[in-house]
């Protein structure tokens, strides 16, 4: 039996603000390796695993070339990119990827389905249990992955463990989030486990849970596949199908039901170090604090100072005489939070959404498929940027109303289209760009190119962009 691997890639993350954003939420960082992305470490921690298939990832549409450029970066070009037109939840999201695997690989498939953005220690328990829940699903059980709890977490859904045989342990309940008096007895009583979110089972026995206990979510995701478009390398889940999926949990809609019924859930011990990643306290635990508490990433300098974290990638943050901190630096934005109040974090976000404020959605750095532009200085009448293009980057044929460009090339060969004719313009040359002259920038070399660009006029927004043509199909 093929084993499919499924990568839930949809969330925001909002309680990792200001470093994760609506347009680059939390899996997409690296936060706790700084090697690799949540994402790339959730996909590395399947290498070996037996009979195994491309990972399929499912994802906000506009995350879509996040994900390929980080699946590109480990060398995996094979993926199978779903993505939703709308959020709708875990359920519908693993019922589409259900019906596509079925389509694509077969019937005779089991599915692994993992969140992007959570966090684990020993890679080698977790492929030993996953290979201990293949033998329970090829004996007809949906498989949970359960934790021992180290906390009364009410962030978390429970699962009652019942007997338990050759390492599969049968489900008595499957609860979500209780409140901390019965967190606090599922702790003492040593028989109940975290829900880590990591699920495992025949597609054939999901999709009969599903059409019993949640027919409504699988017909419609049913149809959002069966209407699915090609887009690029991407797959684009139909829209209308898809939105009309209710927005409900897989937790909800299967697991909690199929729970006792006749042993048909059933869970296996994770022995291992998990978080969710949910909140910058439980990015801070899963690093060794030094003398006096601290965990200081990046440039710091931190004098009587204690119990407190701090994460700054370019620039200098001094610390004196503070206590139990979360202290988190980007570009262009700062968050100061105490450990306790972490919680005020979305109301916050929550703030500066509801007043238009772009720090809400996206960092001062903007991820594009052709590579990355970084916003330096603006003003009344200019704005200055510095473009990053990928090798083999190119930039949509375009045209703007009201600015004009100036671009100079520090680094690399630019391709330039302007008007009709084609120009090579080495580095330490420039070219400009008048107001509504039609003009393309692309990247023919074999290394990163670099233009700074000053633009100017009376309107400087990103909405006055009109596209003629585009290589990666926006419109």
């Amino acid at each position: 039996m093929k084993l499919v691997p499924v990568i839930l890639s949809g969330g925001a993350g909002t309680r990792l603000w200001p470093l994760s954003r609506e347009l680059r939420p939390k899996q997409f960082h690296a936060l706790i390796d700084a090697q690799k992305t949540l994402l790339q470490a959730t996909v590395e921690r399947l290498s070996g695993l037996p009979d195994m298939t491309p990972p399929v990832v499912i994802c906000n549409v506009e995350h879509r070339f996040l994900v390929a450029e980080q699946l590109r970066d480990m060398d995996i070009t094979d993926a199978h990119i779903l993505l939703e037109p709308v959020g709708r939840n875990t359920a519908p999201a693993i019922a589409a990827v259900t019906v596509y695997a079925q389509k694509t690989f077969g019937d005779d498939i089991a599915l692994l389905v993992l969140s992007a953005d959570h966090a684990m220690d020993d890679i080698a328990a977790f492929q030993a249990a996953v290979k201990t829940g293949l033998v329970a699903v090829n004996g007809g059980h949906v498989v949970v992955f359960g934790v021992p709890p180290t906390e009364p977490h009410t962030g978390y859904g429970y699962i009652q463990m019942g007997p338990t045989q050759n390492g599969v342990a049968a489900v008595r309940a499957f609860v979500e989030k209780p409140d901390v008096t019965r967190a606090q007895a599922y702790l003492a009583s040593g028989g109940y486990y975290w829900n880590c979110g990591i699920f495992l089972f025949r597609a054939s026995d999901m999709t009969t849970a599903l059409q019993t206990h949640a027919p409504d979510v699988l017909t419609h995701a049913r149809k959002s596949v069966v209407a699915a478009t090609n887009d690029l390398d991407f797959v684009r889940l139909n829209m209308d199908a898809f939105g009309k999926c209710p927005n409900v949990a897989i937790d909800v809609a299967v697991m909690e039901k199929i729970a006792g019924e006749d042993g048909k859930l059933a869970m296996v011990p994770l022995p291992l170090k998990w978080s969710d990643v949910g909140s910058w306290g439980s990015i801070a635990a899963q690093f060794v604090p030094d003398a006096q508490g601290n965990v200081l990433k990046g440039d710091v300098v931190a004098e009587a100072t204690r119990g407190t974290y701090v994460l700054t990638h370019d620039r200098l943050v001094a610390m004196v005489g503070v206590e139990d901190l979360i202290v988190v630096d980007t570009p262009d934005a700062l968050l100061v939070a105490h450990k306790g109040k972490l919680d005020g974090l979305k109301s916050v976000v929550a703030q500066l959404k509801s007043a238009g404020r772009v720090e809400a959605e996206n960092h001062r750095r903007v991820y594009r498929p052709w590579g990355w532009y970084d916003t330096i200085d603006a003003g009344q009448g200019f704005k200055v940027k510095r473009l990053h293009i990928f090798p083999g980057g190119v930039l949509s044929l375009q045209s703007h109303n009201h600015r004009a460009e100036h671009w100079v090339v520090v680094r690399g060969v630019a391709e330039v289209t302007k008007g009709d004719v084609v120009i090579n313009i080495p580095a330490n040359a420039s070219i400009e760009i008048p107001v509504a002259t039609k003009h393309r920038l692309a990247n023919r070399g074999g290394d990163i190119l670099e233009i700074i660009e000053t633009q100017t006029g009376n309107y400087l927004e990103e909405d006055d962009i009109i596209r003629f043509d585009d290589a990666y199909g926006r419109s």
